[in-house]
């Protein structure tokens, strides 16, 4: 199963620069990095990222990622946290996600 991260454009440079990332400011706050399921991943850019421009979408495979746990977040929903850094090598695919006038454009998840 995938599970998607967004990142803001810098963050997603030093990610690249650096082949890993602790996360954004909310990740390093919390101690985790935040994840969302394909069906999670507009609620997140709604909640989170409403209107922004230079976002990137990285998807990774939970079946690789530990320690990751299922913990429950918004309205009770369980939610991927990867419990260490995000590495390079933990990236399926990624790509930016456009800003439309409808809002982020996501097309179809897997």
């Amino acid at each position: 199963m995938l599970a998607y991260k967004i990142f803001r454009d810098p963050e997603y440079q030093a990610f690249l620069r650096d082949g890993a990332s602790a996360g954004a400011p909310v990740d390093l706050a919390d101690g985790y990095i935040h994840l969302s399921t394909a069906a999670q991943v507009p609620g997140t850019l709604a909640r989170h990222f409403s209107g922004e421009t230079g976002l990137h979408l990285l998807a990774v495979d939970t079946q690789t990622l530990s320690p990751l746990r299922w913990e429950p977040s918004r309205g009770g929903a369980l939610f991927p946290h990867l419990y260490r850094e995000l590495r390079a090598a933990d990236v399926v695919w990624s790509r930016t996600l456009p800003l439309t006038p409808d809002g982020h454009e996501t097309g179809d998840l897997p």
